[in-house]
């Protein structure tokens, strides 16, 4: 039958290999998934067959997995809701690509061997998600690697090889499967037990944080996208943040709001108009009358930028503030991957003379920042700042030369739909594991969350509640592997299986 109808299958496959991600986490159905995707491509006659099997069922896989897109043109009234659906459809179209070419790649080495043929796949999967991270200004939301944050120690091994690394374990549980299935002892049995011993290892109780570390407070205020830039919310908005924030114990504590926490401008020097009737000085000080001595807080707001003659706006940032109890600004990060759609429109003159424009409200685009940076907090220690979706970017989310303490991962999922946030999260626990850093997310409507270096979620808010989480600040670990190389471990790994998968071939012949 699947001889008949490979590329109906392909798509079959693919869409139902995306409910191993979060929120549904079916990983054994991915796995299954990418079992029957071996299949297909073995039985593929040509290299045209071999590609748009792996198109198919890529395409499959990013519309299930990315349907929370739609969710986000709901809350643009420019533009009908219905384009979101077909914005869903687009991005899947061209994301697709990188498994058909993973699908050649690994169709053409292996030439119907299945051992060779899962190796193979396993390293060319490598490749294109690397690929997929950068190209084009790089979309590398739900690696593979993310199914296996269930599966034991499985996703442990991304400290050595990276979440990309962790798709080619996948892929030996998936071929493993099928060389059984096909009654192939020799080949799969070793592969399937490398796999499921991983899968059922536990992992270590992640224990107590120690007493002497930092307490921190993470508040979520539910605030939904409807709300956020609605005139007239922003004294409501900040009523429902301060109500989270305070408290009564004198200890000096780190607090953190989420991204684009207020509307309001923090810098001095703007003209007087772009303040609205609230100067700088006033909501720093009414900041600062949440916070008692020793306080810090770390939020999102917006920075703007000027023409040279300093009078009339034209670009903004999208920025995260730390600030003391004494009102001063102690520094500033400037998001660097914006989202093209959301934060700036693309080819801005042809697009918006056909009626488009960007998710974010606003008037103009935003410009990136420099990059990964830290920030001294002093007593609180380091923090590395990745606003959002930068989060997912694995292996860019550190300055290597100035290694923070933690990392905070101020967001806005309130437009993510169902299915968003808890991808968010799952991608954010994948950071902390490479890194052995702890994740510490704020975000308006949660998933907000305490990650410690282990990629465990030692506290949480769940969505669509308002809540604070008070903790201690979890301890970074020695920098593992992937701290210090980066994705150059994933990409050797990837030379090897193919390497692995040539010799292998040459040998049977």
């Amino acid at each position: 039958m699947i001889a008949r109808h490979p590329f109906g299958f392909a798509l079959v496959a693919g869409g139902i290999s995306a409910t191993g991600f979060a929120p549904l986490n079916l990983w054994p159905l991915t796995i299954a998934m990418l079992a029957l995707w071996i299949a297909i491509l073995l039985q593929a006659q040509s290299r045209r067959t071999a590609f748009l099997s792996g198109w198919l069922f890529g395409l499959g896989h990013f519309v299930v997995g990315l349907n929370w897109i739609a969710k986000a043109f709901t809350f643009q009234a420019a533009m009908p809701e219905w384009l979101g659906y077909v914005a869903v459809l687009l991005l899947s179209l061209y994301l697709a690509l990188f498994p058909a070419l993973a699908a050649l790649g690994g169709w053409w080495i292996g030439r119907g061997r299945p051992l060779v043929l899962t190796v193979a796949l396993a390293g060319m999967w490598i490749v294109t998600e690397w690929l997929r991270s950068w190209l084009f200004s790089g979309f590398i939301w739900n690696p593979l690697g993310a199914v296996a944050l269930p599966l034991g120690r499985i996703a442990d091994l991304s400290m050595f090889i990276g979440s990309y690394g962790l798709s080619a374990l996948l892929f030996a549980g998936a071929g493993g499967l099928w060389l059984l299935c096909r009654k192939d002892w020799r080949a799969g049995l070793p592969l399937i037990l490398l796999f499921a011993a991983l899968a059922l290892w536990p992992r270590p109780d992640a224990g107590l944080i120690p007493a002497d570390q930092p307490l921190i407070t993470v508040v979520q205020p539910n605030i939904g996208q409807q709300d956020k830039w609605q005139a007239g919310y922003e004294d409501q908005n900040l009523t429902k943040l301060a109500q989270l924030t305070l408290r009564t114990d004198d200890r000096p504590r780190l607090i953190f709001w989420p991204e684009a926490a207020i509307p309001d401008y923090l810098e001095s020097g703007y003209p007087a108009r772009y303040y609205y009737g609230r100067p700088p000085e006033f909501v720093r000080r009414q900041l600062a009358s949440l916070m008692k001595p020793g306080d810090m807080l770390v939020l999102g707001a917006l920075k703007l930028e000027f023409d040279e003659a300093g009078e009339r706006a034209i670009g903004a940032r999208n920025s995260v503030f730390a600030m003391d109890a004494r009102r001063n600004l102690l520094g500033r990060y400037d998001k660097s991957h914006l989202v093209p759609y959301g934060e700036y429109l693309p080819m801005r003159p042809l697009l918006s003379a056909i009626g488009l424009s960007r998710l974010a409200p606003g008037d103009f685009d935003f410009w990136p920042g420099p990059g990964a940076r830290s920030l001294d907090l002093g007593p609180f220690g380091k923090v590395g700042l990745q606003v959002c979706y930068e989060i997912i970017f694995s292996g860019q989310v550190v300055d290597r030369s100035n290694r923070p303490d933690f990392i905070f991962n101020p967001s806005n999922d309130a437009w993510f739909g169902s299915w968003g946030p808890p991808q968010h999260l799952a991608q954010a626990r994948l950071r902390a594991i490479e890194e052995g850093l702890p994740v510490i997310r704020s975000t308006p409507t949660g998933i907000s969350a305490v990650i410690d270096a282990n990629g465990t979620v030692r506290a949480s808010v769940p969505m669509a509640q308002a809540g604070r989480i008070d903790s201690r600040l979890p301890q970074a670990k020695a920098a593992p592997l992937f701290a210090r190389h980066g994705n150059i471990l994933p990409l050797g790994l990837a030379l090897i299986l193919l390497l692995s998968a040539i010799a292998i071939r040459l040998r049977a012949r």
